[in-house]
């Protein structure tokens, strides 16, 4: 028999999860802010619209290589 979970375990892994979800979210961006840093993006004096759609570029130039390769074997 399943034993049964109540309601303060499930807020609890509820709130497990946030704090799991938070960490990589800063993971993520500090991973992604360190990048441009390197690559020199905090110095270039472009506004955030055209930062916007080169990023957006490059997600989908990426985006589609994985398409391509996704389907190719070794």
């Amino acid at each position: 028999m399943r034993a049964r979970t109540t309601v303060s375990e499930i807020d609890t892994q509820i709130e497990l999860l946030r704090e799991k979800r938070k960490t990589m979210v800063a993971k993520a961006n500090e991973r992604f802010a360190s990048a441009a840093r390197r690559a020199g993006l905090a110095e270039l004096d472009i506004s955030d619209a055209e930062l916007n759609d080169v990023l957006a570029e490059i997600t989908a130039r990426f985006r589609d290589g994985e398409k391509t390769t996704t389907g190719e074997s070794a």
